[in-house]
């Protein structure tokens, strides 16, 4: 079985210390922080064998992008797949408006 390099942006592990510091330190909820965090970067690392199975987004420019998105709890994790990588752009809260953050941010 093929194993992929699992590369996450500065963007996507941004997005990923904002999820933590918002549970921890405004909902005060430090230990569900870390194991959120945890759930999301297990999830991540689980890619790194057959990252195809998730499809490409329908949505446009998402889909010419090849750009790919599976869900942890409330959040979305969004990556490409570039020979034997998969890079891990982005980690989103699932609720916010997904198709105006990817578009008007760089990964």
């Amino acid at each position: 079985m093929d194993k992929y390099n699992v590369l996450i942006t500065d963007k996507a592990l941004g997005d990923m210390n904002e999820i933590y510091t918002y549970i921890a330190e405004i909902l005060k909820e430090p230990e569900t922080a870390a194991k959120q965090y945890d759930r999301i970067a297990d999830s991540i690392e689980k890619l790194n064998v057959f990252p195809y199975r998730i499809k490409v987004m329908d949505s446009e420019p998402e889909r010419s992008w090849g750009l790919r998105q599976f869900r942890v709890d409330n959040y979305s994790v969004f990556y490409l797949i570039e020979n034997k990588n998969v890079i891990v752009i982005r980690v989103l809260y699932s609720m916010s408006d997904i198709n105006k953050r990817l578009t008007e941010n760089e990964f």
